[in-house]
């Protein structure tokens, strides 16, 4: 069940009347049902990986925490990993891996028919494997205690929210929410209804406005002249920012409806201005998550230079791979984490000049100026990584690459100026509104704003949405990992 359709509506309507209405026993059994019901609305079989993901984490926490000698807990944190690992591995990349294989091999002369399984992708199972996998290892940690409330573990891992897209909650954060009664706060469901309102006019104003000219560049193996693709880089930039923090917002808002408060998932990524900021602001959930689970256990910050650059590639490599199973993805990985690797070896260098000790450095001020500048040249950067995401294979990469580099074969004569329009319209008012927030160090300025001019504003945004959204709906695009 998406978002945006109206069974989510009917079904958000009687979960927050129930919410509200039972008493407290019973409103964590029914949530339960309605994450299940929004989960298994697209196919009722992965229901059943969802659950046995869940039992499997139930039955190792309680083991983690007491249930076994303290010699075996690694093994019984091994089979938490092997179980969830491999579901995910067997129905995300083995195809991936064995065709590879069979394409690497038939280059030494060597045909193998390719054994695929052709099995389809659950949707989510990144999101919730990353979720419930959190929870073996805190407790393996000793960060936690384990949960004996086998029906609210289940909820923890299933919460529909945030089930399919995230943001990737922790243990520590959402299960105490989960086990604390919930109590009726009208600002809170007020803020939660405008969030959810912001994040649906990201979506279906401006992500899917930009789609269907994003796609006739990209679709086509990047036959196109550079200037277009540059358009269209530019464009995918916006539509993935306002796709996937449109679907936070909107998880946040549901969730904040409800009587939950979910994680920051973005912080103005395109304020960045270096790798390592970026990171702290696109996609905080996962990347706070691979910076704990594996970054650190790699060795961290810990060591030479060689190893720091190693352990980052490494971790950015696994983070493209957790993106799909499409050499795109891969590359992309590495080419952040290469990013990460000249950074960090460059912030050495000026700590180093300055003379600045201590385990985490203060990285060295910029004037507005040198802020500016960075801002802009990291942001290209970033577009760069976007056009690698976006491309459907290597050979697309390279001809796009190539189409950007060839200068001299721009031309504004196969410009669609509706693409242009578009793209100026939806926009410039995201970058100026961008801007204020930022001023404002402000994610949901319009809290504080009077009463006069909040009313302006959701009057804007529910007949923006009504009158200007795409007319096609396109699934959100994180629905795919």
């Amino acid at each position: 069940m998406s978002f945006i359709s109206y069974p989510f509506l009917v079904l958000f309507a009687v979960v927050w009347l129930a919410c509200w209405l039972l008493p407290f026993r019973f409103v964590n059994p029914f949530l339960l049902l309605a994450s299940y019901v929004f989960y298994g609305w697209w196919d009722w079989r992965f229901l059943a990986l969802l659950g046995f993901s869940s039992v499997v984490d139930f039955i190792c926490g309680k083991l983690l925490d007491g249930g076994v000698a303290e010699e075996r807990r690694s093994d019984v944190l091994a089979v938490s990993v092997v179980v969830n690992l491999g579901i995910l591995a067997l129905f995300k990349y083995f195809d991936f891996f064995i065709d590879s294989f069979c394409e690497v091999v038939a280059t030494v002369g060597i045909e193998m028919p390719p054994p695929l399984l052709r099995l389809v992708l659950p949707i989510g199972i990144s999101f919730y494997t990353f979720q419930t996998l959190s929870y073996t290892i805190d407790i393996y940690r000793r960060k936690m205690s384990s949960t004996c409330r086998f029906l609210d573990f289940l909820l923890y891992v299933s919460f529909f929210p945030q089930l399919v897209a995230g943001p990737i909650e922790r243990a520590t954060s959402l299960l105490p929410q989960i086990l604390t009664p919930r109590k009726f706060d009208w600002e809170q469901i007020s803020s939660g209804c405008q969030l959810a309102l912001v994040g649906f006019f990201k979506k279906m104003v401006i992500a899917d406005n930009l789609a269907p000219f994003i796609e006739s560049v990209y679709g086509n193996g990047g036959a196109s002249n550079g200037l277009a693709v540059v358009l269209a880089t530019y464009a995918f930039a916006i539509q993935i920012y306002c796709d996937f923090s449109g679907y936070t917002d909107i998880a946040r808002g549901v969730a904040r409806m409800i009587g939950f408060e979910l994680c920051q998932n973005f912080n103005l990524p395109y304020f960045a201005t270096n790798p390592s900021d970026f990171w702290r602001r696109w996609h905080i959930s996962l990347s706070t998550w691979i910076r704990d689970y594996l970054y650190v256990p790699l060795g961290g910050n810990r060591g030479g230079r060689f190893r720091v650059i190693r352990n980052l590639i490494i971790t950015m490599f696994l983070a493209g791979l957790w993106h799909g199973a499409r050499w795109n993805f891969v590359i992309w990985g590495l080419y952040h984490g290469l990013l990460l690797g000249i950074f960090a070896v460059i912030h050495d260098i000026r700590v180093k000049k300055q003379g600045t000790t201590g385990s985490h450095p203060p990285e060295p001020k910029l004037n507005r100026v040198g802020f500016w500048l960075s801002v802009l040249g990291f942001f290209h950067l970033t577009c760069l990584g976007w056009l690698i995401f976006r491309a459907e294979s290597f050979a697309s990469i390279v001809k796009l690459l190539r189409s950007v580099l060839e200068v001299w074969h721009w031309s504004l004569l196969n410009i669609d100026p509706n693409f242009v329009v578009r793209l100026a319209l939806l926009g410039i008012p995201l970058i100026l509104f961008q801007c204020y927030q930022f001023k404002r160090g402000d994610h949901e300025p319009w809290v504080g704003w009077s009463l006069t001019t909040r009313v302006v504003f959701y009057v804007v945004l529910f007949y923006g949405i009504v009158l200007l959204g795409s007319p096609e709906r396109h699934e959100f695009i994180y629905f795919q990992f």
